[in-house]
């Protein structure tokens, strides 16, 4: 038959038998297919989020981009031969280890990756270094559709607001800020999630590789375009959001304060994305010149007479859905010998301190536990400390002690955190890692220190608890988790209320443990 070489290379005749070829790629084909049903949860969880999230419902798209991608370059596959990779099953097996690890730290985005990873994994294993490389982009573009990037939303709202603080200021307007509230003196303005430029951000990378992939064939052509495609939007969105501040400030908040804000927003990004294409456009790299297309061309003649004589799938095909197959089934196993089916019990510790009152009506915002426990007692210099604490058995995406929904105070609270850091403090011979957070709200702010207890451990990283908590599953020991949170008001000085604190965790944090110890412990 007559082959169609891919785009820039001299085209080459070749008979090979098209039967033969075809029933080799069945197998590929199948064995690429498994993933999907073996691990349909996590699929599931990357659809859901896509539905539910703005930010993600690119998600759509990019298996067909990648697919019609594959098409283009589909030529390859006639003019050379597939050379199943052995080697390609370690790293098939290491991301079902990731996978895995991921499933008993629930731990959605490393499962997502992982089991994504596995498709470009399983068509190198099958196909063979030298094939499989004429895939590279169009395969690895398949981890743009993992919904991953809230992670930074935290950071971009703080450099968005310290941004648009400073130009504000630059232009003579007075401003007074709280955290990533700020006030003007024709209103008050607020840098959240929506201002953040995450959904810019994502979206314009995503656009950037694909352009610069279609567009270019240096590889530092390339990555320049794609590290402006990283820049542009984050400096876009500050000017944005300058923008839109002064446009509320100077129409003395009539305009750019509602919907509309978002509107101009998505526009300004449109047109800062079609300028940055069309620069990029003049520095485009056209196709192979011809002599360049003829010394390509020798190598793969030679290959395509091998072509038809290329080795079986069927045994690598078998081996790859195998070896797939043996971690959904483990964590399968794994909950059933976890599951713990007891309600937990969780009593009052046996604290020291006498009841207090008068506290503020504040409580931690995060997933509703097995069990919650809120009291206040009186430090001795007669402040109120309160302390919380949250149980949490049987963990999974809805109900989970650590979890990007959790926060010490909802979106709608009238609480907002304006600072926090790690520290240490002892207490009964034994150093605790905590978080010291800084709540504003109604009334004195208060001074909050939490950490976390996972596995019989208590720590402040939300990466080693959920590496302790997958730990603890794997050794069959359950996932019992606990959150820790001790409040005092800081009305005077956050001094005083570390001191309070203080004495607090020195005087009675055994009895806390004692009381998550035996709640564990039926």
């Amino acid at each position: 038959m007559h082959l169609t070489p891919p785009p820039g290379l001299a085209r080459v005749n070749v008979n090979v038998p098209a039967a033969p070829l075809r029933a080799n790629y069945l197998p590929l084909a199948l064995a690429l297919l498994a993933p999907f049903l073996l691990y349909f949860s996590t699929a599931a969880s990357m659809v859901a989020i896509w539905n539910s999230s703005e930010t993600f419902a690119h998600g759509y798209v990019i298996l067909p981009i990648s697919l019609a991608l594959i098409w283009r370059q589909r030529a390859w596959f006639a003019q050379l031969p597939a050379r199943p990779w052995a080697p390609g099953l370690v790293l098939l097996a290491g991301a079902g280890a990731v996978w895995l690890a991921g499933r008993m730290g629930d731990v959605q985005v490393v499962m997502q990756y992982a089991f994504v990873s596995m498709f470009p994994l399983a068509a190198l294993t099958l196909l063979g270094p030298r094939l499989a490389s004429k895939f590279t982009f169009p395969l690895l573009f398949l981890l743009f559709a993992v919904p991953f990037g809230e992670i930074f939303v935290a950071p971009l709202i703080n450099y968005t607001a310290d941004f648009t603080v400073w130009a504000v200021q630059a232009s003579g307007i007075p401003v007074l800020r709280n955290g990533n509230r700020f006030e003007l003196p024709t209103g008050s303005w607020s840098v959240v999630e929506a201002c953040s430029g995450i959904r810019y951000l994502i979206s314009s990378i995503t656009l950037g590789c694909l352009y610069a992939y279609l567009t270019y064939r240096s590889n530092r052509r390339r990555l320049v375009f794609i590290g402006l495609s990283i820049v542009v939007p984050i400096v876009a969105n500050w000017l944005r959001a300058y923008g839109i501040v002064m446009t509320g400030h100077l129409s003395g908040m009539e305009l750019a304060t509602g919907v509309d804000h978002l509107v101009y927003g998505w526009v300004f990004f449109g047109l800062i994305m079609f300028i940055m294409f069309w620069i990029g456009s003049y520095w485009r790299e056209d196709e192979q010149t011809p002599a360049e297309a003829a010394a390509a061309a020798a190598p793969v003649a030679h290959e395509a007479g091998s072509a038809s004589r290329a080795a079986s799938l069927v045994p690598m095909a078998v081996a790859v859905v195998a070896l797939a197959a043996v971690w959904p089934a483990f964590a399968a196993f794994n909950d059933r010998a976890n599951h713990n089916p007891q309600p937990v019990a969780l009593t009052e510790p046996g604290v020291a301190w006498a009841p207090g009152s008068g506290f503020a009506d504040w409580e931690v915002h995060y997933m509703e536990p097995d069990a919650r426990l809120m009291r206040v007692y009186q430090a001795p210099d007669g402040r109120p400390v309160q302390l919380q604490l949250l149980y949490y058995r049987n963990q999974s995406k809805q109900k989970g002690l650590i979890s990007s929904v959790n926060r010490l105070a909802g979106e709608k609270s009238p609480w907002h955190a304006v600072s926090s850091s790690l520290r240490t403090e002892q207490a009964n011979g034994r150093t605790l890692a905590l978080r010291e957070t800084v709540l504003n709200g109604p009334g004195s702010p208060l001074l909050v220190w939490q950490l976390m207890w996972v596995d019989g451990q208590y720590t402040a990283s939300n990466v080693a608890g959920k590496l302790r908590q997958a730990q603890g599953k794997l050794l069959f020991r359950g996932d019992d988790g606990a959150l820790v949170a001790l409040a005092a008001p800081a009305g005077d000085g956050r001094d005083a209320a570390r001191a309070a604190l203080r004495a607090f965790v020195m005087q009675n944090f055994g009895a806390v443990d004692a009381a998550l110890v035996a709640a564990r412990g039926r």
